[in-house]
């Protein structure tokens, strides 16, 4: 009997042992598991969660108006103050009641879903916290599978411990879909209601709520019936947990579904030709990155003026102005509208065509430069001629000429004798321009075009400056700000778009300063404004005329004297038209990105490009009264007639 129980005995401690050891085991097991565990989660990236979420930029016109939006994002992001306290609770309420209370992951739901899942094998029961479904919607998957649903379980844990309850629920609201292609909850607002998101009611909060169950299913825009219907469980849910009061349920209960749509605000591709410039400008002027602009939630605030702006896009969209291009290549073209008062651009396209983003800019871009042919005589001669006291009736030559092996031609290599400074502005004859640049001096020419803002080579030092013969070019751009001393009394301001950049709150990181330059006195302007009326009266640039003052030049730059074009009697490289009225100076530019024997043009600067002047400018100046250019003092006093007597007198009989 003794033995009998000896040998329980030793059978009751070797069991023991076993099961001492199997719990050292399983102890060692759930040890190395837990830090396993452990190791994984705080392996996990989720520093995406922790960026700041990109917030579009907007852009402003002149008078302080949203016209466009820039943005990397689909998402408007706005932050925990913004959001009122009855949608974060209505939120909770229907979605995770225990939001407050669970650390990420919620066992008795997640157990729950997990038998529920197991039972039907497809593992699409729900159970998920806020917690998990955005860890769901910014690092994985949306497959239904276990290890799908474990690795969301992890994420969740890391999320909760490096944000607050309130930043994961912000991060959840900004990020959730609420259906008809709606992310974010300020789209939503906007979209369903029409409103910004720190405005929406406790009916509204539980219907947006209520959406993100089954967004397609319970749209008001689909059915009222069932939107209404979801609607009212969220506010029950939130009366059963104490979010709301029995009062406030019964009111919002009877609240029909008011539904006013909006259009998301989103302005992405607004006026994108002058958008386009606007990061240029940005980014090349004023040192922002892209990134910056793009992402920053920055106001830029801008000159455009959308009249003009709209009338340049409707013109440049309308084939027929422009001349007709190859199977291979359109007729590029870019145009210019400035306030030449302040500089401010009110108007902008730099191509035709489809949008490239931050594409070629015909209009603006250092890329892009072409020579300006006989715009450019109005800057290099006859300016600084009346400078120098010629005036319109002032006589020049219109001899075959020849200066050290330079003969100019006209372009109908004719010529007539002696005329007036005004008579070889008018017909853009090109000997009388070379002959009068050699009078007055090459470095009177230089000197005044580069006063206007126009880099010249050593090169360009010579009489074929008299004809736009520049070895580098000019944009369209240069040629308005140029142009827009005339038009304003010879001051020259430098042309912007951007006026002003803050933060979204309102802090100013960027001002414009104004920059002017006094390129030539107020009579001389106004002289040169009266010769250029005329051109557009009487001469070559008859197709720019409009129903108000204006004045202009055209300019054509015949092709290279390569053996390339030797064969074509008839061609140019560009045509151009730079002009003004009182109001606004603008310049056009055409031709084609790549010259060569099959892509030239067979036309002039008074054919389209004067053509497309005179369409935008009566269109965006159709509201605006008619008023003559202004008549300086100076140019007044210089010309009443007892001035005029004292200085022919001075001239015949003092001296």
């Amino acid at each position: 009997m003794s033995t009998l129980q000896g040998q329980k005995s030793k059978t009751s401690v070797l069991f023991a042992k076993y099961w001492k050891r199997l719990g050292i085991v399983f102890l060692l097991f759930i040890i190395f598991l837990t830090g396993g565990i452990t190791v994984y989660i705080s392996s996990l990236d989720i520093s995406k969660l922790q960026t700041p979420l990109a917030r579009p930029s907007y852009l402003y016109d002149q008078n302080g108006n949203r016209i466009s939006q820039l943005s990397s994002s689909r998402i408007e992001p706005v932050t925990g103050q913004q959001i009122p306290l009855v949608m974060k609770n209505a939120v909770i309420a229907v979605e995770d009641r225990r939001y407050y209370e669970h650390k990420g992951v919620d066992l008795r739901s997640i157990i729950r879903a997990l038998y529920r899942d197991i039972i039907s094998g497809d593992f699409s029961e729900g159970g998920s916290t806020i917690t998990q479904q955005l860890a769901k919607n910014l690092f994985l998957a949306s497959d239904k599978t276990l290890a799908r649903k474990l690795n969301e379980a992890a994420y969740a844990l890391k999320i909760e411990a490096v944000l607050d309850k309130d930043e994961i629920l912000v991060a959840y609201l900004n990020q959730i879909y609420y259906g008809e292609g709606c992310y974010g909850l300020q789209n939503a607002a906007q979209l369903y209601f029409d409103k910004e998101v720190e405005d929406l009611s406790l009916p509204e909060s539980a219907l947006l709520a209520g959406l993100l169950k089954a967004p397609s299913i319970y749209s008001p825009l689909n059915s009222k019936e069932k939107s209404l219907e979801r609607r009212n469980i969220v506010l029950a849910l939130m009366k059963e947990q104490n979010y709301i009061s029995l009062v406030e349920y019964q009111k919002a209960l009877v609240q029909p579904i008011v539904i006013k749509k909006g259009s998301l605000k989103d302005l992405s591709g607004q006026y994108s030709p002058y958008v386009d410039y606007v990061i240029e400008e940005a980014i090349n002027r004023i040192g922002f990155t892209e990134d910056q602009i793009l992402k920053g939630g920055l106001k830029i605030y801008t000159q455009m003026d959308p009249l003009v702006q709209k009338a340049a896009e409707e013109v440049y969209e309308e084939s027929h102005y422009f001349p007709k291009g190859t199977s291979d290549q359109l007729v590029q073209s870019g145009v210019v509208l400035l306030d030449h008062k302040t500089g401010g651009i009110r108007g902008l396209v730099g191509y035709r065509g489809a949008r490239v983003y931050r594409g070629l800019n015909h209009a603006a871009s250092s890329q892009f430069l072409r020579q300006p042919g006989s715009t450019l005589k109005p800057l290099a001669v006859y300016a600084p001629a009346l400078e120098k006291g010629y005036n319109s009736d002032s006589t020049v030559e219109d001899h075959p000429l020849n200066i050290n092996g330079y003969n100019p031609q006209n372009y109908d290599n004719q010529y007539r004798g002696y005329i007036t400074m005004q008579e070889a502005l008018r017909h853009s004859w090109n000997v009388p321009a070379v002959w009068l640049l050699n009078k007055i001096g090459i470095d009177s020419g230089v000197d005044f075009v580069q006063r206007c803002g126009i880099t010249l080579d050593k090169e360009d030092h010579t009489l074929s400056l008299a004809l736009g013969g520049l070895s580098q070019g000019v944009t369209p751009l240069q040629m308005a700000q140029a142009y827009g001393a005339f038009a304003n009394h010879g001051v020259m301001n430098k042309a912007y778009a951007i006026s002003k950049i803050t933060t979204d709150e309102g802090t100013v990181l960027y001002l414009a300063q104004p920059e002017a330059t006094q390129v030539t006195t107020p009579s001389v302007a106004y002289m040169m404004t009266l010769m250029l009326e005329d051109v557009v009266t009487n001469g070559t640039g008859e197709n720019a005329k409009l129903s108000r003052p204006t004045a202009g030049k055209t300019g054509s730059v015949e092709l290279p004297q390569t053996k390339e074009f030797a064969d074509i009697s008839k061609g140019v490289k560009d045509v151009w038209f730079v002009g003004y009225t009182p109001e606004l100076t603008a310049a056009v530019w055409m031709g084609y990105d790549n010259t060569d024997h099959n892509h030239y043009l067979t036309t002039s600067g008074g054919s389209e490009p004067a053509v497309v002047f005179r369409e935008i400018l009566s269109r965006a100046l159709e509201s605006t009264p008619v008023v003559p250019f202004e008549i300086p003092e100076e140019y007044i006093e210089q010309n009443r007639l007892s001035n005029k007597l004292y200085k022919w007198f001075e001239e015949h009989f003092k001296r």
